[in-house]
């Protein structure tokens, strides 16, 4: 083990600031795991440098890395993509696919069964060749592939109406560009399922449209520790157990999720956030106090001189640049939830927590709607819009006692 850890892994690809992968490796088996984004003109030279023991490959090079391996697994031929590369004693590369694997996990652990059913696999890439082989497998009826420029792409999707199953194997929706959605679910009414390879942001867009029409919904997270897995028992020459992916997939989770505080104005948002964001070493972004910097005068100021809808419009523009990150404690005024827009990017990267007060406790010095409506008026319109919004609610009684039972409903 001591000499695996002075051996070079990592990860292939072009943008690779999104990823978890060395996180995921360093739970696996803790060895010297590291972020290789190359540019087109650069594989060569890297791929045939003798200063890397094995690789994980991810986009736009999983075909591409193919011409640079002197022998491929059955499993990468059949499926004509390499997402793992491991160099031999000889010092030749052997190419695999551990995406196959991972796919079905992913399939598996949602519970989805594409046997005798129409799946539509959003992309021609990589990744796609892996999941069309994989849902062959499965025993799926049919499936489509879904591309810009083939036969079957985004303007002609009507005729596949009667998919039941849709896929996305492309980076559409990928951080940072997290608002960006392929195509409109209601053009599936039999569609039952939405599997999108995607891990970050934890619900992209496409996956937050299926939830909103009842669709059972997973992202790529389990995917990718279950690929991870698989690449570091070959990297290792050991096995894994399997009851790893599960406990590493719950971990990320805990560590990666956002913690997005709602509720009414006063009611302790900043407080409990301020105090969560201490106890658990995250990044703490108070919405309020941003907004104000960015409109140099406090937001009193900007409901007298510019109204309520300027505030909204930079009150937005602020949440989403809040929500694309991870890993961070938010803490959002009391009225975000009165725009719809707002939804979306809050639930997007975020465990959402409804925090209660009191209303008799709640101060209404220098926040102006309350000042104007009351606590009692202003809770009875947002109380719904609260609900709506959260995953689940606390009461905020104490600072330490909201914190350590958010802390508790998150199991962190």
């Amino acid at each position: 083990m001591e000499e695996e850890t002075h051996k070079r892994y990592g990860l292939l690809g072009r943008p690779l600031g999104h990823s978890f992968s060395p996180r995921i490796h360093q739970l696996l088996g803790g060895y010297d795991y590291r972020l290789f984004e190359k540019e087109p003109e650069e594989l060569e030279a890297f791929l045939t440098a003798e200063d890397f023991a094995g690789l994980n490959v991810t986009i736009p090079y999983k075909r591409s890395v193919i011409l640079f391996c002197q022998e491929l697994t059955d499993q990468a031929r059949r499926i004509g993509s390499v997402n793992t590369i491991v160099r031999r004693p000889d010092g030749t590369l052997l190419g695999h696919n551990t995406d196959y694997e991972g796919f079905l996990y992913m399939v598996r652990s949602a519970g989805v069964d594409p046997a005798g059913k129409k799946a539509l696999v959003l992309g021609s890439g990589g990744a796609s060749l892996t999941v069309r082989t994989a849902l062959a497998d499965l025993g799926a009826a049919e499936v489509v592939v879904i591309s810009r420029t083939g036969p079957d792409n985004y303007q002609n999707l009507d005729r596949h109406w009667d998919a039941r199953l849709i896929v996305n194997a492309t980076p559409v929706g990928m951080y940072p560009d997290t608002e960006s959605c392929l195509l409109d679910l209601d053009q599936f009414p039999a569609c039952e399922a939405v599997l999108d390879l995607i891990y970050n942001p934890a619900r992209t867009q496409l996956l937050l449209e299926g939830e909103k029409r009842g669709m059972m919904v997973a992202n790529g997270l389990g995917m990718l520790v279950a690929q991870a897995r698989g690449s570091a028992q070959l990297f290792l020459g050991r096995d894994i157990p399997d009851g790893r992916v599960a406990e590493i997939t719950r971990r990320l989770e805990g560590e990666t999720r956002n913690i997005l505080l709602i509720g009414m104005p006063g009611c302790g948002k900043s407080t409990v956030g301020r105090a969560l964001a201490r106890t658990l070493s995250r990044p703490l972004a108070d919405l309020d106090e941003e907004i104000a910097a960015r409109a140099g005068m406090s937001i009193p100021e900007i409901f007298a001189g510019q109204g309520e809808e300027a505030f909204r419009r930079l009150e937005h523009q602020v949440l989403l640049d809040a929500a694309r990150k991870s890993g961070t404690v938010i803490a959002c005024g009391g009225g975000i939830v009165t725009r719809p827009e707002n939804f979306d990017p809050m639930r997007r990267n975020s465990a959402v927590v409804f925090l209660r007060r009191d209303l008799k406790l709640l101060p209404s010095a220098g926040r102006p709607l309350s000042q104007r409506d009351g606590p009692e008026k202003l809770y009875r319109q947002r109380k719904p819009l609260y609900e709506k919004a959260a995953d689940f609610a606390v009461d905020n009684i104490t600072v330490e006692g909201a914190v350590t039972e958010i802390i508790r409903r998150l199991s962190l």
